[in-house]
């Protein structure tokens, strides 16, 4: 057989893969497997910043028996459940405003000086209350992303920017000889990546 033969490449491509991703990769945290950990998973609820790293299979296994409500009281479910409709964003009855200090009386009382506050010398006095509200929720679409990312709730823009970073080096097919075998993956990564820049999730300070 001739050894420059396109049969014989076609052998020699999935072991020189395989070596690569090993060589760039954790080992899966499956029991007794050692194939390469190419998908993250959270460990647990409360600890979602600690991940286990799974090939594609083990992933699947464990994201069949995983639990995130595991160990929480049913009363606690519930009320998870219940703001979940409202993308876990806080809500008060129409006409009222609860993060405004003082009341209606406070906000018409702010919003009279910042209309006659012509030279912008009361602005500062804002500043304080600003900082003390609350930081915006994520949206659901916004949360799935995140997961696509290997990230949680908790990551803030500079997170995402990081990891961004770090799977498009791992996934590139320039990182793998050429290969194509991650393409979809490093696809899907990289729309996650463009809806948090046009959702406004990276502009947010949270």
């Amino acid at each position: 057989m001739k050894l420059d033969s396109k049969y014989f490449d076609s052998i020699r491509v999935k072991p020189e893969q395989d070596r690569l991703l090993r060589d760039q990769l954790p080992e899966c945290d499956w029991p007794g497997c050692d194939r390469p950990g190419t998908h993250p998973a959270p460990k647990s609820r409360g600890n979602e910043r600690d991940y286990h790293y799974f090939c594609l299979a083990h992933v699947r296994e464990y994201n069949k028996g995983y639990n995130y409500f595991a160990g929480m009281a049913e009363k606690d479910v519930k009320s998870y459940l219940d703001s979940a409709h409202t993308g876990h964003r806080p809500t008060w009855k129409l006409g009222e405003n609860p993060a405004a200090p003082g009341g209606k009386r406070g906000a018409r009382a702010r919003a009279r000086r910042r209309v006659e506050d012509t030279f912008g010398l009361f602005g500062a006095a804002e500043m304080p209350e600003m900082a003390g509200r609350p930081r915006r929720s994520v949206r659901n679409a916004e949360l799935k992303a995140l997961h696509e990312l290997g990230l949680d709730e908790t990551a803030d823009a500079a997170a995402v920017k990081r990891q961004y970073k770090i799977l498009l080096k791992r996934l590139h097919p320039d990182a793998n000889k050429g290969s194509r075998a991650n393409e979809d993956k490093l696809q899907k990564v990289i729309r996650a990546h463009e809806y948090l820049k046009s959702s406004g999730f990276l502009r947010t300070v949270r």
